[in-house]
């Protein structure tokens, strides 16, 4: 496979969705040394009909190295090495000399949260970096994305009367009936345990852990440590952050704020209790991320003022995802 499409460790971002990975995804493009294939690979992946969940052939975005055969692996090789471009949209074969060298592929899409093992065995020699957010910022984003409309992944699947948003994890028909905040959650929880369970089984080496809040709040400094850890210049960009162009990532939907989760607390609040666990399990294998990251709490004034608004303009605390009957 090596020898037939050359990559040289591509370097793979692991997040529950809404975790900043787009974010982190542009800002690291700016690299010279990365090459993309444009965007996210959910097309390239879901082409493979037993790879995707509306055909029947899978019940899931969770796939490992035993759902691929090698003509499989080598042909979406092949695929990610025919589409790749720099961050201008220029075509890697465009470029003589790079075409005499082994690309170094960034990849981010959320469903690679569920796939750890397949992509191990596309890329033997891969590098991940797993980007952890506190899931009172992470599940409020993914409720607003629900609400929005705009991140339906599925239309339609079997055993649902009506569409699903986002990542689809195992045992995702259990939440049929579930409220917006508790399928959230159950997103939110899936990937990360998914993330971290598999990357335990791999060398330590090939691995580290960031937060958003590292991402956001000390950028040079996490983007400088990314950069060693992968073995690329950062060169381009801190040049390109000098300018502010990483101020929104292209899915944002409202503007950036650390406090932007609050206006869904009341809803959050009654699912924080049920990822405790998780929360600690990430906290003892995902070592060196701050431990304000972690941090649960909700005060009960926060939840006391959005219970007497609410209650006052007979706005319901509890919503149903984006389109379920």
């Amino acid at each position: 496979m090596n020898r037939e499409i050359p990559f040289d460790r591509p370097v793979i971002i692991l997040a529950a969705p809404r975790s900043g990975s787009t974010l982190l995804f542009e800002t690291l493009l700016q690299s010279s040394d990365f090459w993309t294939i444009g965007g996210e690979s959910h097309g390239l992946f879901e082409s493979i009909p037993r790879f995707n969940p509306v055909n029947g052939y899978c019940d899931s975005n969770s796939l490992s190295e035993d759902d691929a055969t090698p003509a499989i692996i080598s042909q979406i090789r092949f695929w990610f090495f025919q589409r790749l471009q720099d961050a201008q949209g220029r075509s890697f074969h465009h470029f003589t000399a790079a075409m005499n060298a082994r690309p170094r592929l960034l990849e981010k899409t959320p469903k690679n949260a569920l796939r750890v093992s397949l992509l191990n065995a596309i890329f033997p020699d891969a590098l991940f970096i797993y980007l952890y957010r506190n899931p009172r910022e992470n599940i409020s984003s993914m409720m607003d994305a629900w609400e929005s409309g705009k991140f339906v992944t599925y239309k339609s699947l079997p055993g649902r009367s009506g569409s699903w948003s986002l990542l689809l994890p195992p045992d995702w028909r259990s939440y049929n009936d579930s409220s917006l905040e508790e399928t959230t959650a159950f997103q939110w929880k899936s990937a990360n345990m998914a993330i971290l369970q598999e990357l335990k089984k791999l060398d330590r080496s090939r691995w580290m852990a960031v937060s958003h809040g590292q991402q956001t709040r000390h950028t040079v400094e996490t983007i400088r440590s990314i950069c060693r850890f992968c073995d690329v210049s950062p060169d381009g960009i801190l040049k390109s952050l000098s300018t502010g162009f990483t101020k929104f990532s292209r899915y944002t939907l409202t503007a950036p704020a650390r406090d932007k989760w609050h206006k869904n607390a009341i809803a959050i609040s009654r699912v924080l209790p049920g990822l405790a666990e998780t929360v600690d399990y990430i906290e003892k294998n995902a070592e060196g991320l701050p431990a304000d990251e972690f941090d649960l709490s909700v005060d009960s004034s926060l939840l006391d003022g959005l219970s007497n608004a609410q209650s006052d303009s007979g706005i319901s605390t509890s919503r149903d995802p984006a389109g379920r009957k």
